[in-house]
């Protein structure tokens, strides 16, 4: 890791969310340096969409959630900060983070939502499959150590982001990464 190397504000939380919302207002309320949005569904929306067996789609999604979390890496190394958006649904997704991202500074930020309010944007978006971030909800958040969390459902997207950005400066310390990586015996 280079000395020029960026931050990281990673947003996890289920789909609908408010992640990326809130990304979008933490771009126009952070005037330190050049932040970029990198969020999971872009990498998602850059894949092929022809149908595939479930077993071949499975090892693309994979895939692609791999090359996002070095994508970060490779980001942050030469001197960008980036906001994440990510959801983290399977163990594994986390357990790559922590290694890939080890070297550089994360803000680990839990973006949370009552199930009530998920479903509601869940249905309002239209484009998520029904049930999706209730299936979410406890899988995203069961590693348990975050920095800052954030509630979308009390709090606008602007709100939360000057949450994060008040916080910003204070982050000091073990940060959450560092601790659920020395708790995975890493």
């Amino acid at each position: 890791m280079g000395e020029t190397a960026g931050r990281i504000i990673f947003l996890n939380g289920t789909s609908s969310s408010g992640k990326s919302s809130i990304a979008d207002e933490l771009l126009d309320i952070l005037d330190d340096e050049v932040w970029f949005h990198l969020g999971v569904d872009m990498f998602n929306a850059m894949r092929t969409k022809r149908a595939m067996e479930q077993a071949q789609f499975d090892e693309a999604l994979k895939r692609t959630r791999m090359g996002f979390h070095r994508s970060i890496a490779a980001m942050v190394e030469v001197g960008n900060s980036v906001i994440v958006d990510h959801v983290l649904s399977e163990p594994w997704r986390l357990a790559d983070c922590l290694d890939v991202l080890s070297p550089y500074q994360v803000l680990f930020v839990g973006v949370r939502c009552d199930v009530q309010e998920l479903t509601r944007r869940e249905t309002a978006r239209g484009d998520r499959p029904s049930g999706l971030a209730a299936q979410q909800y406890d899988l995203v958040h069961r590693h348990g150590d975050y920095a800052l969390e954030c509630d979308s459902g009390a709090y606008s997207p602007r709100e939360c982001a000057e949450q994060i950005k008040a916080f910003l400066p204070n982050q000091s310390g073990s940060t959450a990464f560092e601790r659920l990586r020395a708790g995975a015996g890493r």
